[in-house]
Order: structure tokens, then C-alpha cells, then sequence
């Protein structure tokens, strides 16, 4: 008598949540004191016992602020953000070993995936009781018109850890990093405008929400850092899932040979 095991191919889909960090402009020394809530819906087609594809529809929540930091220059600078992330993905995954729903031995696995992510945001400060959206007021001297666009993409990779909790339900705990293609999730990538001129082709809110907030006035001036330009925005999710099987659950086969 012998055993068969044949490669496995279905569908998965479930839901995710989590927590979002912000790494960029208004975090350099990678505070982790403030998580955003994120979270998701994920398909998964499962190729074979080894690989897979996924798509995932996401939200996140990004926020930091210059007050949380103790570089000197950061902490005087005083900008802050918040950022409401709405993302889709799509990735390739590895097993590192053979993974098969249903099965009593090869029922969990660590792997790893890579893929693409496009994204929306609009990043916003709240100051003094009211919502501003940062994009719109030309922050670091951008004419109306031509300022930075509300759609990104990124570099996608990361690994996690998936297991069977019943024969058609799985776990996952995952992380994923986003190299994302834009340095301005946080409205901070250059340098500072010419205050007076930022003023007269916007308003005095531009002018304030540019520099006006500084704790030290000797950091701010026509040209001076502002933020790192030669070094993207970064944001990373780590979140549990749930995941509900559709594929046939395959049994082994059983073959007698009769002498």
C-alpha cells in the first residue's frame, strides 16, 4: 500500500488587521511609539504546495510628529502629519515547506512573498482645531497644479507564518515593508520656499503650515532643509489573518497491489 499526495490548487479569502508604521521625514530614528490601526480584505490562489499569488484591498492609518523626536533640529522644526492610506497589492508568496490544506503533516509553513502595491493618500495636519490638507497648499513652494500626485506605488516584500486551524480555515501572522516611490506621504521631502512668495500665490495658512509652526525661526529660511529628498517615505504593516479555503481538500490515494 502506498500514499499519493497531489499538488494542491484552490482559492482562499478572508480578511486581515493589524498595525501601520511610518518610517520617512518626520521619523528618522524609527519610533515605534505610534502604531495607525490597518486592515484588509486578501484573496489567495494557491499554484501549488509551494507558491501562491495574492490580492489585497487595504487601509491604513499613518501619523508622526516633530514633537515626539529628540533630534534637536527635528523637535524645532515642528511639523506633523496623519495620512489615511487606501492601498491594493498584489504579490507571489514561497513556502518554505509544502503546505496542504487538510492535511495532518504538512499543515503549516513560514514563507516569504514580493509584488507591487498602488496606493492613494492625502496627507493632513490638524492645527488649532481645524483639518488641513497638506497637499493643497503648495508646503514646499509648489505651484498650483503641479504638486506632488495623491497616487504612489511600491516595492512590496516580507515574510509571515501560516497554519491550518481547521481542515478549510487557515491563520496567518504577516509582515510586510513598502519602498514606497514618493517622499511626500509625509508632505516633508525638500527644502523650505521663499515664505513671502509661498504666501502671495497661496495665503497665509500655506505660509504657516510650511514653516510658520517652527519652535526655533533660526531653522527656517529660502532653501534650507526641510526634509531629505535623496531618501523615500517607508511604511510597513504587521497583521493577523484569516483565511477560508474553497479548493477541494486533497485525501490520500490508496493503491493495492495484488502479486
Amino acid at each position: 500500500m502506498s500514499f499519493q499526495l497531489a499538488a494542491q490548487k484552490g482559492l482562499e479569502l478572508g480578511g486581515w488587521v493589524g498595525a501601520s508604521y511610518y518610517f520617512g521625514d518626520l521619523n528618522t530614528n524609527y519610533r515605534l511609539t505610534k502604531p495607525g490601526f490597518a486592515g484588509g480584505i486578501n484573496g489567495r490562489y494557491n499554484l501549488n504546495t509551494r507558491l501562491a499569488t495574492k490580492g489585497s484591498i487595504n487601509y491604513a492609518q499613518l501619523r508622526s510628529s516633530d514633537a515626539d523626536s529628540d533630534n534637536q533640529f527635528e523637535n524645532q522644526r515642528n511639523l506633523e502629519f496623519y495620512n489615511n492610506i487606501f492601498e491594493f497589492t498584489g504579490q507571489f508568496e514561497f513556502n518554505f515547506f509544502p503546505y496542504v490544506h487538510g492535511s495532518k503533516d504538512n499543515w503549516y509553513t513560514p514563507y516569504i512573498f514580493g509584488g507591487l502595491s498602488a496606493f492613494y493618500h492625502n496627507p493632513k495636519r490638524k492645527y488649532e482645531g481645524a483639518t488641513y490638507a497638506l497637499r493643497d497648499f503648495g508646503t514646499e513652494g509648489q505651484a498650483a497644479g503641479d504638486e506632488y500626485l495623491p497616487f504612489s506605488g511600491s516595492f512590496t516584500f516580507g515574510g509571515g507564518f501560516k497554519w491550518d486551524i481547521g481542515e478549510s480555515w487557515s491563520m496567518n501572522i504577516e509582515l510586510g515593508v513598502r519602498k514606497i516611490f514618493t517622499d511626500y506621504i509625509d508632505d516633508v521631502s525638500g527644502a523650505y520656499p521663499d515664505a513671502a512668495a509661498l504666501e502671495a500665490s497661496r495665503d497665509a495658512t500655506a505660509r504657516l503650515l510650511s514653516s510658520g509652526t517652527a519652535l526655533n525661526q533660526d531653522i527656517i529660511g529660502t532653501g534650507r532643509q526641510r526634509g531629505n529628498s535623496r531618501d523615500n517615505d517607508t511604511y510597513n504593516f504587521i497583521g493577523v489573518s484569516i483565511m477560508k479555503y474553497f479548493g477541494d481538500l486533497v485525501c490520500p490515494k490508496i493503491s493495492n497491489n495484488f502479486n
